[in-house]
């Protein structure tokens, strides 16, 4: 993973930014080779930064545009704009997140409700968003590899069952493992998920990676953070990628502008209003990011 300069402790107002714009999504840390191994939690340790990590999501509202590239093995890429609106309300942390996909503007819409009552909404039009059971593991867009259940909160980090499962280095940095285990309805739902490995740093209160264990036993999709870009005197994810492990196809997230702070309009997180446009904040609190 990229980063512009060295990585170093700040404050949690700082860390929480992080943790919560990655994969809108996942936050990660500055890489280095380090062959000593990675200190090993105790549960209770674990159990404490799993709960920080949930509580830093969206600690802070954000807004963000992206670009989603679809980058097959083979064949020609496809791009799509994006923009995604990331607060928390009475249940917890939610994303909005709308996508052009040549239909006259961001019409395709997402609204992703964290916590322990997760859920997911959709609209293609005016009018309230569809609560739908399979829309966490439906691509964003038709042909990608990202969904719902890739961007934060991510709702596996929310499951009930999960157990710390030791400690390693990736890329350098120091991570406690946690395997989460989907419910029966979720099985039942979605066959091709048996678990998640996340990948939590110690330090920097952030995901550097996660694992999608499929019916085969084996790892099915990952999550990566390919960079991070300082803006002032943050860390701001600037790129991640999801990759199909069985064809090797992989789509990328790119940030292209942030606002950090900025509470969204009234109703950007209300499900009866997700048909609705959303005016993103003043242009004079948007930052555009270089590529």
């Amino acid at each position: 993973m990229k980063s512009s300069v060295e990585l170093s402790p700040r404050p949690v107002r700082a860390r929480a930014i992080a943790a919560a714009v990655v994969a809108l999504i996942a936050s990660g840390l500055a890489a280095g080779a380090s062959g000593a191994p990675a200190p090993q939690p105790d549960r209770a340790s674990a159990a404490a930064l799993l709960e920080q990590f949930r509580r830093s999501i969206w600690a802070e509202p954000v807004y963000a545009e992206f670009d989603l590239r679809q980058m097959p093995r083979r064949g020609p890429e496809r791009a799509y704009r994006g923009r995604f609106w990331g607060a928390r309300n009475d249940q917890g942390p939610a994303t909005r997140i709308e996508l052009d996909i040549g239909h006259g503007g961001f019409t395709h819409r997402f609204l992703v409700q964290g916590g322990p009552f997760g859920a997911v909404w959709t609209s293609d039009g005016a009018g309230a968003g569809t609560l739908s059971e399979d829309a966490a593991a439906t691509p964003l867009v038709p042909g990608v590899e990202m969904t719902p259940f890739d961007v934060l909160p991510m709702p596996f980090l929310y499951w009930l069952d999960y157990k710390p499962a030791g400690a390693e280095r990736i890329r350098g940095r120091p991570a406690n493992i946690y395997v989460f285990l989907p419910s029966a309805d979720f099985t039942a739902r979605n066959p091709g998920i048996r678990s998640v490995r996340a990948y939590l740093d110690a330090q920097y209160d952030a995901l550097e990676q996660s694992e999608i264990i499929g019916s085969t036993g084996r790892v099915s999709k990952t999550l990566t953070l390919l960079e991070l870009r300082k803006v002032g005197d943050r860390w701001i994810p600037k790129d991640l990628d999801v990759r199909n492990e069985s064809t090797r196809d992989k789509t990328r997230l790119s940030l292209t502008a942030v606002a950090v702070g900025v509470q969204p309009n009234a109703g950007a997180l209300d499900p009866s209003q997700l048909g609705l446009p959303l005016a993103p904040p003043p242009t004079s609190h948007v930052l555009r990011m270089t590529p």
